[in-house]
């Protein structure tokens, strides 16, 4: 926590800023991941509605995001065939590597004068 928290508000009132608006108030380091998949869009979509879940819960209206990233992850997934001839014997693999995304935040609470700002989202 960097700051007081707030009566909590819905997810969807949290804005995404570029940097923080002047008169806004730091209130906590954000940290979220996304469930292992394979880097698609749909990926970074819920880091980003986890860390506005998490900013909404103490309060914060706004976002700044600090960084996002890709890990890899410990799970992989494999495909393999394998085909038994009368005198020979062949076999096919495929791995297929799995990942995360991860983001940073700095969530903010902007007071309603401050929140002309553009957004980026």
């Amino acid at each position: 926590m960097l700051g007081p928290a707030r009566a909590p508000i819905d997810p969807s009132e949290v804005r995404i800023y570029r940097a923080a608006p002047p008169g806004s108030v730091d209130v906590a380091q954000l940290e979220a991941a996304s469930g292992i998949g394979f880097g698609t869009p749909g990926q970074e979509r819920a880091v980003i509605d986890r860390l506005r879940t998490e900013a909404a819960a103490l309060g914060a209206n706004g976002l700044v995001i600090v960084g996002v990233g890709q890990a890899r992850s410990p799970v992989g997934m494999s495909v393999g065939g394998a085909s038994y001839g009368r005198n020979s014997a062949v076999g096919v693999g495929l791995g297929i590597p799995t990942s995360r995304k991860k983001a940073h935040a700095v969530a903010i609470y902007v007071p309603p004068a401050s929140r002309d700002v553009p957004a980026s989202d």
